[in-house]
């Protein structure tokens, strides 16, 4: 996963021109789960309060990016997938498991989009860097689209853990994917098209913020349950990456149409 990133980003390369998107992306996500937070009747969960703001933009919504834009639009996403992996990992130990937190934080550096970053930038200043951009771009997409399997075979382990009444879907499911899948992609189009942004950041934008609910939240969430014994959190975090997984995929075309169309 680090490799094929780091093909992407030598291919695509980081726009400098798009670094205060980074801005835009860090506050409305920082502001999403502020707003969340202030809501303990519709999200009970805090996996919920996270999971509504923080999506599945690696494996999830890389490979749709790949699949819908052309790849002058990959730069973008990616900065996506950076902001969302440091809240994901800064925020989301402090909101579930305070504890742990400064062992989560040196997790972050572990993270494929950091080590990617970290491996690209140095490459990319060098005389090889567009070369290997070159060779790795085949690989990198077919990687990526391995990754779609990865998230498959996790929601299977998800399905065994949920069941049957707790797959009956609640308030606070229906209040946490409709936050994630339309409000947070809603508000990004919103203010992207306030900013007047070029179109093509703006899909990349509103692609990204409408991907589903990222792992990484059920994998803090049942750490913050071994922590915390006769936790519940991992369960409405599980539920939430499955149905948000499953949703998406007639959520995310309608919202590529929609900004394809305006």
């Amino acid at each position: 996963m680090p490799l094929s990133l780091t093909g992407l980003l030598l291919k695509s390369g980081l726009p400098l021109s798009a670094i205060p998107m980074a801005g835009l992306i860090a506050a409305v996500t920082a502001s999403g789960l502020f707003l969340c937070r202030q809501i303990p009747a519709l999200l009970p969960a805090r996996s919920l309060q996270l999971g509504a703001v923080v999506g599945n933009t690696g494996y999830f919504g890389l490979p749709v990016a790949i699949a819908l834009l052309p790849s002058e639009a990959l730069g973008f996403s990616l900065i996506y997938d950076l902001i969302g992996t440091l809240i994901t990992w800064s925020a989301g130990p402090l909101l579930l498991s305070p504890g742990q937190s400064r062992a989560s934080a040196l997790t972050l550096f572990k993270t494929p989009v950091v080590q990617a970053l970290l491996i690209a930038l140095p490459l990319g200043i060098s005389p090889w860097g567009s070369l290997l951009g070159q060779w790795l771009w085949l690989p990198a997409r077919v990687v990526l689209w391995l990754l779609l399997l990865l998230v498959g075979m996790r929601l299977g382990l998800v399905l065994q853990r949920i069941d049957q009444a707790e797959k009956r879907s609640s308030p606070s499911l229906t209040a946490a994917l409709t936050i994630k899948l339309l409000v947070l992609p809603g508000v990004m189009w919103l203010v992207s098209v306030l900013l007047q942004l070029p179109a093509l950041m703006q899909q990349a934008l509103v692609l990204q913020a409408a991907a589903p609910t990222a792992m990484s939240v059920l994998l803090l969430a049942e750490a913050a349950d071994a922590q915390n014994k006769g936790g519940e959190e991992t369960i409405p975090a599980a539920r939430l990456v499955l149905w948000s997984s499953g949703a998406a995929v007639l959520s995310l075309p309608l919202w590529f149409q929609l900004t394809a169309a305006m």
